[in-house]
C-alpha cells in the first residue's frame, strides 16, 4: 500500500501484483480515492478498474457514508470509467442519490454526474 499521497513507487508495485492478492486490499485502495487531487488517486483508480463486479459492495459502502467528498471523487473518477453493465447494478443507488440525496450529497452537488451516469444506464 502507498505510504503517502506521493508514493508512486508502491502504486507501481501494486500494478504488478496478481488480482487475487489485491482483492483483500480493495477497501484500503478505495480509501485512496477520498481526494481525487491526491497524486496517487488516479493510478490507484486504474488498478481498481481491473476488478469491476468485485467493487460493487465496496462502492455501496462508500455511498452509505456521510463523506460527500469521497462520493464526489468516486462518481467523477472510478464509477465514470466503469462499464455500463456495472452502472446498471448501481442504478438504484444512483437514483437514490439523485432523488433523495443526503445532506452531504446535496453539499457536493452531485446531480450533474448522477444524471450523466443514469443516462448511460438508460441508453
Amino acid at each position: 500500500m502507498p505510504r503517502n499521497k506521493y508514493d508512486f513507487k508502491r502504486v507501481e508495485q501494486l500494478k504488478k501484483q496478481p488480482m487475487e492478492k489485491l482483492k483483500p486490499l480493495l477497501p484500503e485502495l478505495l480509501e485512496w480515492l477520498q481526494d481525487g487531487n491526491w497524486p496517487v488517486a488516479e493510478p490507484i483508480e486504474n488498478v481498481l478498474l481491473n476488478f469491476k463486479e468485485e467493487l460493487i459492495p465496496y462502492i455501496r459502502g462508500i455511498f452509505s457514508t456521510n463523506d460527500g467528498c469521497w462520493k464526489y471523487f468516486v462518481l467523477h473518477g472510478l464509477i465514470r470509467k466503469l462499464p455500463d453493465y456495472i452502472l446498471k447494478e448501481l442504478k438504484a443507488d444512483l437514483n437514490r442519490m439523485l432523488n433523495a440525496p443526503t445532506e452531504d450529497e446535496k453539499q457536493e452537488e452531485l446531480d450533474d454526474i448522477l444524471i450523466e451516469l443514469l443516462e448511460r444506464v438508460d441508453s
